[in-house]
């Protein structure tokens, strides 16, 4: 059986995850290829093919026969034509849960850089601002306690759980929303509206869907406090991003921080990209830990072991 990753190198860093148990499997190969690239000419005769982020249409899918499996080595799927394969007979898996506990804690890395100021005051203290000052500290930023405020998480799965039971060690009132019934959380499952009107902070953890595309843009910025930090650490698509420039800029909002951008990497005309204020910006790395990438390739074998006994369980087609 012949197996190919074609974007290996957005999993794997200097070596650093174990692919033994996935070259055991089969003939397997690795590639770096970028989401646009054409895969077919890396798997004409390949059985598996794995991939991140690499774009499977319905035209790739038709000029590969030897096709049976597709993993996605990501919990998101917008990347493949699902349909296609359906029509096909070809399986489709992807894994979840793999970096729940990253993502959360790349969240709350985002807060308290909003709560605390830290990255602020590092650089005053390289930079030399500190042997300038008239008292024994710096008090050059507006920073809060998260104790009483409210934080809205939008979409409450596995990462908005983890993130809710997190608030609430920080003495935060929770205010969550879902398409779907969560009664069974115990949180209330507060509509849209109310979660973007009285949340502090707002977090977003829903994927990407036709649904769900540009869900935050300029008439929800409207709707939230002045002094609301939005955080978005799901897909860049949920958020107009120009919208959200325009809020922070304009101080509609307090602040943002954005993991995930609508196109990865960017263009330089990315409006996120210019001097906007109040914002930060990280690479799409919030799942990244080394635990967190080693568990999503050991999740990866287990689909292919399952798929070679006639098990289908848990796949998405």
């Amino acid at each position: 059986m012949k197996i190919v990753f074609l974007d290996e190198n957005s999993v794997v860093f200097n070596n650093d995850i174990d692919l033994s148990e996935l070259e055991y499997l089969g003939e397997y190969r690795g590639y770096r290829l970028k989401p646009d690239d054409d895969p077919v000419q890396y798997c004409e005769d390949v059985e598996v093919i794995i991939s991140n982020k690499v774009k499977i249409s319905r035209k790739h899918i038709g000029l590969l026969p030897h096709l049976k499996l597709i993993c996605v080595a990501a919990t998101g799927y917008d990347n493949i034509d699902i349909q296609a394969a359906k029509d096909r007979g070809i399986r489709v898996a992807n894994v979840e849960g793999y970096a729940k506990n990253a993502v959360v804690q790349h969240v709350w890395a985002l807060i308290l850089s909003f709560t605390t100021r830290v990255c602020d005051y590092y650089r005053d203290v390289r930079t030399g601002e500190w042997y300038k000052s008239e008292t024994f500290n710096l008090l050059r930023y507006p920073t809060f306690e998260l104790g009483g405020k409210k934080l809205g998480i939008i979409g409450f799965g596995s990462i908005g759980k983890g993130i809710a039971k997190v608030a609430e060690a920080f003495g935060m009132e929770v205010m969550a929303h879902d398409i779907v019934d969560i009664s069974d959380t115990g949180y209330k499952n507060y509509p849209i509206d109310h979660v973007l009107r009285d949340a502090d902070i707002v977090s977003i953890n829903c994927p990407l869907t036709e649904q769900t595309r540009n869900i935050i843009n300029a008439e929800s910025f409207r709707k939230m406090k002045k002094s609301a930090i939005l955080i978005n650490t799901a897909r860049g698509g949920i958020v107009n991003e120009a919208d959200l420039a325009e809020a922070l800029n304009s101080g509609i909002i307090a602040g943002a921080a954005v993991d995930t951008l609508s196109k990865e990497p960017p263009d330089e005309g990315n409006s996120l990209l210019d001097d906007v204020k109040n914002l930060i910006i990280t690479p799409h790395c919030a799942w990244s830990t080394r635990d967190a990438r080693q568990r999503l390739i050991d999740s990866i074998v287990e689909k292919i072991k399952n798929y070679l006994k006639g098990n289908y369980e848990g796949l998405i087609v």
